[in-house]
């Protein structure tokens, strides 16, 4: 609906009828043409009064945007087209504004939309209630336990890809405000059986193919599972895959609710390892042994998957092989144990994956409860919403023990349904003062006693059957059922004692057949023992209970062998009839709202009506008694005052306003338009109409009537029109006018002051030339008798002057002329300086040759200052390098080949990092001197000319060799005891330190040594000593020399060849007297 379309009754508009309460004529076809006129225009919900039934269109429709929501918040129940949305504004309004607890029943068959209807009130319910942090969090609690419950209990069966197997009823509770607080989830009879198999075309229950679709790699292998379907007994695998699923996303979709519901990780945890150890259990097989004394007894096959469920679940391999294998019988104080084989093996794996999963479900319930549940302990509102499997019939008798339970289920829900229905009904009549008459339908009570009677009811004869001791078998139970039942109008068999039966071929002998309220359905006794049972073997109980794992054991109370109960569980049946009992009179005290679900055809397809189909749902679902109870007495009411204003145009008394109570306005049009007393009645504050026909009747009018005023509305609008839009050409002809004028009046002032303007200026310009020229000629006459004046003085002076000017004009011009060309010269200079740079060898050319002097000094003046300027920019440290930069080029520039080299190198000093390498704590423990160099060296062996290793060392007193491996200090010399160092001039690092003789350190004689650094260590050696004893030191240059070793001199020669070492110099001793050392 448009946003500016304003709908005020769901008579407007209508397409088909929006209340089936006024069809007229009343069968089963016009009900149905009518539901599939709206369903093709894509109408899905239609009323039966206050109830909505709900067609499932099976494709998204743009009728739940918040725009929607909007739309039906705070409106009347008819003011808008039929919709979920006004049923649940209803109910809300009702709960909040009247204190009136609310349920919400929702029916219909698998595949019909209750699931997404439940959902969608849920939305519904959070969109229009209160806001705020904690409400924000309880309402999104609320509505993610449905993605995790739908993937525990929900499967893919032929009728419906997510199909509820387990019914659930939702209490949620508001505070006195309307906004909710919290909510108790209950669940009915999980089909189980669909854990250990499943029928042909669907598939197991979600959660299983999630994980193995959406778990990582890694969680798959924690849980011992791989990806592969096919690896699992459990999943059926003709419908693994569903269209339109993505089991994937599902799975994060899951996991995400699940933390937002309030599990805890470990808990998640546990939960998936659960899951995990049920599809592993359906992977065990058995083989048949013969024992010793003749009985047969069962093996399991491969122990692998065994030994995979105890890691995963804790449990002692050896006890829960032995609980497949073995069976403990107690009674009294004596204990048997018999053996099972393999048919009793693979039914007690069947029951204990079954009963796991089942449990494990109602856990999740519970853990959910807890999370959702009302925090605060002040009095609540309560809005139920039951979300329950419908009315199941199976063809070729394959309704088994499920399907009798959730049709009897069904066969309550109606009970309750047609008692409220006239409950409400008769409550209403009595408010507003109607005559009730007794309305005839039928009451299901006969057959719902039938099936919950405690002496001769079906569910108590099959409870005394399981408890009898003896063979019990599901034919025995069939036998008692015709014993009991025959007679029963509502029930039939082959052994029936009622003739008309006996020849009914259609009915097996194995099957009993029961009139329900929707229709006949044949029953399979097979399995009705056994599935009512649902034994579980204790062994396995108290196996599960001595599990490791905490969530398992907690699912297995009854294996405490310290509370071990003789007493026989109750049996399926009775426990759900329990629940359907407390499910009924939780029911009974609320007001009840009805949503009935209706499935239009079996292919899940858009725009398909299957009229045969619906009308098989229109009669079991019993909507025509609805429609005719309703009916009964007075098929639509509706308040005076809507009334009123609805036909208020019928009557010219009424209309435009009627002045008086709306209840003496409607008499009036009523007698006005002489409708029939018998077809309405007054009730105290609505009017009650017997016929839809009369009401029909007066929409006709009241359309006929619109038209008619819609005629007069347009020619009185039209003439309206016209009038005002001459009135207003007039004023804008008025308007225009006006303007006109007083725009003429402005252009002829504009071109009155324009004139003006312009003789003015004409004026005032021939004044200005006037005056200009009076001062040109005055300027002219004072500029004549100046120059006439100064003529006449520079004639007196030169006149004067002539004599002098004549003996000194030679000097004056070469003086002047030199003046302007030293000007010149330095203003050229000044544009042509060379860059700051003092490597910068440009200078500009001579311009004149008697400037040479003053050229050259200008040069040599330029280079000084910016060299002043550079050395300004350095830091100490700097000015120390350079210092010692400049020491060695006066020592070795032009002396050692190796001086070149060593220019660019800077002088580090430090080449050893001795304070922070603890390889020499000990050097620097015994030096305490600050270190001036440090550097390896290589030292000459005076015997055989080879090298070896030392550190030296040079602080400000000292010369000191050392180990290069242990740190330790071979000699020590004070810098007042070196005389003389000695070189080559060729490329080599060799070098002599000549010692003072007599000295204590010159005992063992001079040394000779070779180093990378030798110019840097020789600088640093000169400096050192001559800042300590204020002598240059002697730095001797010669390819030959001599060196004191002990008491003998050699002589240490250099001389060129090609060495075997590549570039390396190698020392040789000769003879006694001689070293050679080999440069390259």
């Amino acid at each position: 609906m448009a946003k500016m379309e304003v709908k005020t009754s769901l008579l407007d508009d209508m397409i088909g009828v929006g209340d089936m309460v006024l069809l007229e004529p009343l069968n089963e076809d016009s009900f149905i043409d009518n539901l599939k006129k709206r369903f093709d225009h894509n109408e899905v919900y239609t009323y039966i009064g206050s109830v909505v039934i709900s067609i499932n269109p099976y494709r998204s429709l743009p009728i739940y945007t918040p725009e929607k929501v909007e739309e039906y918040r705070n409106r009347n129940f008819y003011e808008l087209s039929p919709h979920i949305f006004a049923l649940s504004d209803e109910a809300y309004r009702s709960l909040r504004d009247q204190d009136k607890d609310q349920c919400i029943l929702i029916t219909g068959e698998s595949g019909a939309g209750k699931t997404e209807a439940s959902k969608l009130v849920m939305s519904y319910v959070a969109a229009v209630c209160g806001k705020g942090a904690e409400v924000n969090q309880v309402k999104e609690q609320l509505l993610q336990s449905n993605p995790v419950l739908e993937a525990f209990g929900n499967a893919k069966t032929v009728r419906n890809d997510n199909s509820s197997r387990f019914g659930k009823y939702m209490d949620i509770e508001f505070d006195f405000k309307g906004d909710p607080l919290g909510g108790v989830i209950s669940n009915y009879l999980l089909e189980k059986s669909r854990v250990v198999k499943q029928p042909r075309g669907e598939r197991n229950f979600h959660i299983f193919y999630q994980i193995l679709s959406g778990a990582s790699e890694e969680f798959l292998c924690k849980l011992k599972l791989e990806r592969d379907f096919s690896r699992y007994n459990y999943l059926g695998l003709d419908s693994a895959r569903v269209n339109g699923v993505d089991d994937a996303s599902n799975f994060r979709t899951v996991r995400n609710a699940m933390q937002i519901v309030g599990f805890m990780d470990h808990e998640t945890q546990s939960v998936f390892e659960v899951v995990a150890a049920v599809l592993k259990l359906g992977n065990i097989e058995f083989k048949p042994e013969s024992r010793a004394n003749g009985l047969d007894e069962s093996k399991i096959k491969d122990k692998n998957e065994l030994k995979e469920i105890c890691e995963l679940t804790g449990i002692d391999q050896s006890v829960l092989e032995r609980a497949f294998s073995f069976r403990t019988v107690e009674a009294k104080q004596e204990k048997v144990s018999t053996t099972l084989n393999v048919a009793q093996a693979y039914y007690a794996r069947d029951a204990l994956a079954k009963n796991l999963y089942s449990r494990l479900f109602s856990w999740l319930v519970t853990r959910i409860n807890e999370s959702i549940k009302a925090q605060t302990k002040v009095r609540k509102k309560v809005m139920g919403v039951l979300d329950i499997y419908g009315f199941e019939i199976f063809e070729n008798a394959d309704n088994s023990f499920e399907q009798f339970i959730i049709n009897y289920c069904n066969e309550k829900l109606q009970q309750i349904f047609i008692e409220l229905t006239l409950k409400e009904e008769q409550e209403e009549y009595i408010r507003e003062g109607i005559e009730w008459t007794h309305i005839e339908y039928f009451n299901n009570a006969i057959i719902c006693d039938l099936i919950e009677n405690n002496q001769t009811g079906i569910l108590a004869m099959l409870d005394e059957e399981c408890l009898r001791p003896g063979t019990v078998t599901d034919d025995t139970f069939l036998e008692k059922l015709n014993q009991v039942c025959a007679t029963h109008q509502h029930f039939e068999s082959r052994m029936s004692k009622c003739s008309r039966f006996l020849n009914d071929t259609s009915l097996p002998h194995s099957c009993f057949r029961i009139q329900h309220y929707a229709g006949k359905v044949m029953y399979q006794v097979e399995g009705f023992v056994d599935k009512n049972n649902d034994l579980l073997y204790r062994d396995l109980s108290q196996a599960m209970w001595k599990a490791n794992h905490s969530l398992i054991k907690a699912l297995f109370p009854e294996g405490n062998p310290a509370k071990i109960n003789l007493k026989r569980p109750p049996t399926a049946g009775s426990q759900f009839k329990a629940s359907v009992a407390t499910l009924m009179k939780n029911l009974q005290t609320k007001n009840p709202n009805y949503i009935r679900c209706i499935k239009p055809n079996d292919k899940k397809a858009a725009h398909i009506f299957n009229e045969a189909l619906v009308c098989h749902q229109i009669r079991y679902l019993g909507l025509l008694e609805n429609v005719r109870v309703r009916r009964a007495g007075y098929a639509f009411r509706q308040p005076y005052e809507p009334c009123l204003e609805r036909y208020k145009m019928l009557c010219k008394q009424t209309w435009p306003h009627w002045r008086g109570p709306a209840r003496a306005g409607v008499e009036v049009l009523f007698n006005e338009l002489g409708i029939p007393e018998e077809e309405f009645s007054f009730g105290r504050s609505k009017i009650f109409i017997r016929n839809p026909r009369t009401l029909f009747k007066l929409e006709d009018l009241r359309k006929q009537r619109l038209e008619d005023l819609a005629t007069l509305i347009g020619k009185i609008y039209r003439g309206w029109k016209c009038r005002t839009r001459f009135l207003l050409m007039k004023k804008c002809q008025i308007v225009i006018a006006s303007w006109y004028r007083r725009y003429s009046q402005q252009k002829k002032y504009q071109k009155i002051k324009s004139s003006a303007i312009t003789v003015q200026s004409y004026i005032r310009g021939w004044k200005a030339r006037k005056l200009l020229r009076e001062l040109k000629h005055l300027k002219r006459c004072n500029e004549a008798a100046t120059v006439i004046a100064a003529y006449w003085h520079g004639t007196q002076v030169r006149r004067e002057y002539r004599k002098f000017f004549r003996a000194n004009a030679g000097r004056k011009i070469y003086e002047f002329t030199l003046q302007r060309l030293m000007q010149k010269y330095f203003l050229e200079m000044k544009n042509k300086m060379p860059s700051l740079s003092p490597i910068d060898k440009n200078w500009p050319a001579r311009p004149y040759l008697f400037l040479d002097s003053t050229h050259k000094e200008l040069k040599r003046i330029f280079h000084l200052w910016r060299c002043k300027k550079y050395r300004d920019q350095f830091t100490d440290q700097q000015k120390l390098i350079y210092e010692e930069k400049l020491e060695a080029s006066e020592l070795f520039k032009d002396k050692k080949a190796l001086y070149p080299a060593s220019v660019g190198q800077p002088f580090q000093g430090a080449y050893l990092e001795i304070s922070e390498n603890p390889k020499y704590k000990k050097l620097k423990d015994a030096v305490d001197e600050k270190i001036i160099i440090a550097e390896v060296v290589n030292k000459i062996n005076r015997a055989n000319g080879k090298a070896a290793s030392r550190i030296f060392l040079l602080t400000k007193n000292n010369v000191l060799l050392a180990d290069q491996k242990s740190g330790t200090i071979k000699s020590e010399v004070p810098l007042g005891d070196v005389t003389k160092v000695s070189m080559s001039s060729q490329n080599d690092g060799f070098f002599a330190v000549h010692l003072k003789e007599g000295s204590e350190a010159a005992s063992k004689g001079d040394f000779l040594l070779s180093s990378d650094h030798l110019i840097e260590m020789a600088t640093k050696l000169y400096r050192t000593t001559l800042s300590q004893t204020k002598q240059k030191l002697n730095i001797e240059i010669s390819d030959e020399f001599l060196v004191q070793f002990k008491q003998d001199k050699v002589c240490v020669k250099f001389i060129q060849g090609s060495q075997k070492n590549g570039n390396i110099p190698t020392c040789k001793r000769k003879n006694n007297r001689l070293l050679e050392v080999a440069v390259p």
